[in-house]
């Protein structure tokens, strides 16, 4: 049989509080007789100072088996309940704390080896019958008579107490602690049978959810869990988890219908005019301009690849392997002129607000300098002609921040929070950029989320600009 974290919790809860109450019990009852019997044999041991002085007081007048000593002797067991009585230096009883006009115990002999004791020790004890003076055990207690003057010994008082009646006690204070013990035992593996199955829930339903998720289902989720402990931060990441597994999984299953939108626009466009090639349906006349678009699709389906390529190496940290320091400065002058012919094409005016000063940064060179390119290649694009493109760079606040504008149409802003999405093309662009594959903005994001930096961009009265910062390198001016 599978047993689950939960039932082995509780057993091994259950058992701890079983292994805790027995030795705690135990200890306590074994440490209860051993007090009651200690207390018993002080009290003993009291009554035996006391009335061994009344004894040695007596001798002085009368004999130790006088009428007024043995009245004492009663008088004083009637309000202890304890047996006294006195034997003479050979062990014999001579006077007893009965009340019977004849005591049963006058007369008898106490064996020699306890007499013996009290004789070299001074005192007596033990649990017993005295040898078999009594039918059952007592508390007994011993100590020597002597007369007060001279101080000599002349007999030997012994105290008694029936053990019975402190057994009893005891008995009964076993009892209500068993029963004490066994209540609160019970409740304890109650309270713990409850919790355990409180806190063993959310592990159970992540189970069931992480089975959902391997066939596919990431729309499971965890019952929120009311106390801020450790269980209650797992079962946010869980859920935490499974919200962005469900986002990347429909982000996956919309990336695999866009790549193969995508690809199949240029290899139908590829597959349809090479057919119309080799068929004859279309004319030699026409077979180089036709040829032309066979060679342009082809281009751009390299290019869609290879940025693929390029998106995956961004997912795997390659990016993040290769920083290096290098002047931010330099890289964008240099890829801007790169686009010195179609800047002209365009009738674009080119401004460059830059330092003089060089502004060195840590990054991926060769992935900024794709970001640069694909930011200026978009603002040359979407300018209208005759219009002003601007890049400039500036240092702040331990950042150097890198900006492309460009005039033209004003992107709307219900798409401004989507422009950086793969395969998302604004209306504009739709129109514009037919050889684009959608991919452009979303490397430029990925990139600088992989440099651990921001990239926004604002669109107003035509006026679009796109901002990104990059870490100054150690020893630059803040």
């Amino acid at each position: 049989m599978k047993r689950g974290i939960f039932f082995k919790n509780f057993l091994v809860t259950a058992c701890m509080f079983a292994i805790c109450f027995i030795v705690f019990g135990m200890t306590m009852l074994l440490m209860g007789r051993a007090f009651l019997i200690r207390d018993r044999q002080d009290n003993l041991f009291s009554t035996a100072d006391e009335v061994s002085l009344l004894a040695g007081a007596v001798y002085q007048q009368n004999e130790l088996n006088s009428l007024e000593l043995r009245m004492s002797l009663a008088a004083i067991a009637q309000c202890t309940g304890e047996h006294i009585f006195i034997c003479d230096e050979d062990g014999v009883i001579i006077t007893s704390s009965d009340t019977y006009r004849v005591s049963p115990y006058i007369g008898l002999r106490i064996a020699e080896d306890v007499t013996a004791q009290v004789a070299e020790t001074g005192v007596y004890e033990e649990v017993g019958t005295l040898g078999g003076l009594y039918d059952a055990p007592y508390y007994i207690v011993a100590e020597q008579i002597r007369e007060l003057d001279r101080g000599e010994t002349v007999g030997y008082l012994f105290v008694t107490y029936p053990a019975g009646g402190l057994l009893e006690v005891w008995s009964g204070f076993v009892t209500a602690f068993v029963v004490i013990a066994l209540g609160v035992l019970g409740l304890a593996i109650c309270f713990q049978f409850f919790y355990s199955r409180r806190m063993a829930k959310p592990l159970r339903e992540m189970a069931e959810a992480a089975n959902r998720f391997a066939r596919g289902d990431y729309s499971a989720r965890i019952s929120p869990y009311e106390e801020a402990d450790e269980i209650g931060t797992l079962t946010e990441a869980f859920n935490g988890m499974a919200e962005s597994l469900e986002l990347n999984d429909s982000r996956r299953r919309d990336f695999v219908a866009n790549v193969s939108h995508e690809l199949r626009t240029p290899m139908t466009t590829i597959a349809g005019f090479a057919d119309g090639l080799l068929d004859g349906t279309i004319p030699r006349t026409e077979e180089r301009k036709y040829l032309e678009k066979i060679s342009s699709e082809t281009k751009r389906l390299s290019r869609l690849v290879r940025t693929m390529l390029d998106m995956s190496r961004l997912s795997a940290g390659e990016a993040a392997q290769r920083m290096t320091r290098f002047d931010l400065r330099e890289m964008v002058v240099q890829t801007v002129l790169g686009f010195e012919k179609r800047v002209d094409q365009k009738r674009l005016s080119m401004a460059l607000d830059m330092p003089e000063d060089e502004i060195f940064v840590r990054g991926d060179v060769d992935a900024l300098t794709r970001v640069v390119y694909n930011l200026v290649d978009n603002a040359i694009k979407f300018s209208d002609e005759g219009t002003e493109l601007s890049v400039s760079l500036w240092k702040e606040n331990g950042k150097a921040y890198t900006c492309v504008q460009d005039r033209g149409a004003t992107i709307p802003r219900s798409e401004l929070p989507l422009i950086f999405d793969r395969f998302h093309k604004s209306d504009r662009s739709r129109s514009m950029d037919r050889d684009g594959v959608g991919l452009g903005l979303y490397m430029v994001r990925e990139i600088i989320a992989a440099h651990e930096q921001d990239i926004f961009v604002t669109s107003e009265n035509g006026v679009t600009a796109f901002t990104f910062t990059l870490a100054l390198a150690d020893g630059e001016e803040k």
